[in-house]
């Protein structure tokens, strides 16, 4: 059999060789070709998971500067509320003390001002001291004062006229009543206390008793009045100095005093004696209220005499109404048995 390259078979045997050939030059080729695709896919897998794990470290990154910066404006808001809170306070605390600094300032300004009005009212006391008239009513007031102090209102009475015409500074009701006259020898005893040697202070002194004679006996002629006022009145001394130097030096001004029935008190032992004075007038009204309580139980003695009698009689009138009552009830029952008697009889008669 002859084989031409033109016959069918000497050419699919010709391509079947060449396919033959590119097919091992391809496996050739393709070897170290799918050696390195394995290699770069190893390589891209390895860079994938790179990627992942870079993407993961952003991420946590990413996290936590979020959770930084939450953490750093909570600081900054918690700092943000501590500055204001401590301004506030510390302002609070300025105007607290501003308020406390103003209080001060008005408290020294009201006592500055009261230095001022005592500084006044030494002077003006020094000006009615100066001053007979002013003086007299300066022993006045004072002697206002304890009185208010000491008694009730009632107790006594302020510039009263006796029978005489004479107005005394205060009569305590006792009974009778007491006249209480405020003195204040000023001229002499300013006389004595600035008496510079020995013979001033006698001088002085003697110019103080003549005074204070003169004050004692015109109390005894105006104020100690048999049958309308005590028999013993007071003159008082608006001056703890004054009595005490009477006390001390001037001995024949006491006895005159006692003689005269004029008691000389000081404000301390005015006060001493109006208070044993509140005392004699408590025990007085005691008794006083005592003899009303005793006259309007004799009178309730007297009315409860009166009910018994009138409650006695009352008694005999019950028992004569009661002997009334008895007398009508037995009648009443007479009465009724002759009623029931002439209920019994017959008074049909016989039949004709």
């Amino acid at each position: 059999m002859t084989l031409t390259w033109d016959d069918p078979v000497v050419i699919g045997l010709v391509l079947s060789v060449v396919a033959l050939a590119v097919l091992w030059r391809l496996v050739r080729v393709l070897g170290p070709l799918s050696s390195r695709l394995a290699v770069l896919d190893s390589r891209l897998s390895s860079l994938n998971e790179a990627q992942q794990q870079l993407a993961g470290g952003l991420g946590h990154v990413a996290q936590s500067q979020t959770q930084v910066i939450g953490l750093v404006e909570s600081r900054l808001a918690d700092m943000g509320r501590y500055m204001g809170d401590t301004l506030s306070g510390n302002a609070q605390a300025t105007a607290a003390s501003m308020g406390a600094l103003r209080e001060r300032l008005q408290v020294i300004d009201a006592a500055q001002a009261k230095i001022e009005a005592l500084s006044g009212n030494v002077l003006s006391l020094q000006d009615i001291l100066s001053n007979k008239q002013a003086r007299g009513a300066f022993g006045e007031v004072q002697l206002e004062a304890l009185l208010a102090d000491a008694l009730p209102p009632d107790a006594y009475s302020l510039q009263a006229t006796l029978s005489n015409g004479r107005r005394v500074d205060a009569l305590i009701h006792l009974a009778p009543p007491l006249a209480v006259d405020a003195k204040f020898p000023l001229e002499a005893w300013q006389a004595l206390t600035r008496a510079a040697d020995e013979g001033a202070r006698v001088e002085a002194r003697k110019a103080l008793s003549r005074a204070l004679r003169g004050h004692i006996r015109a109390i005894s002629e105006r104020y100690i009045l048999p049958g309308e006022t005590a028999d013993g009145a007071l003159m008082f001394l608006p001056s703890e100095a004054v009595y005490a130097e009477v006390h001390a030096s001037l001995p024949d001004v006491l006895r005159e005093s006692f003689a005269a029935r004029v008691w000389i008190v000081s404000p301390s032992t005015c006060m001493a004696t109006l208070n044993t004075l509140r005392a004699v007038l408590k025990d007085t009204r005691l008794r006083d209220e005592a003899r009303t309580i005793r006259r309007e139980v004799q009178l309730l003695v007297e009315d409860a005499a009166r009910v018994g009698a009138r409650v006695a009689k009352l008694e005999s009138h019950f028992a004569q109404v009661q002997g009334d009552l008895s007398d009508l009830r037995i009648s009443a029952d007479k009465i009724t048995r002759r009623g029931v008697r002439l209920d019994d009889l017959d008074f049909a008669g016989p039949p004709d």
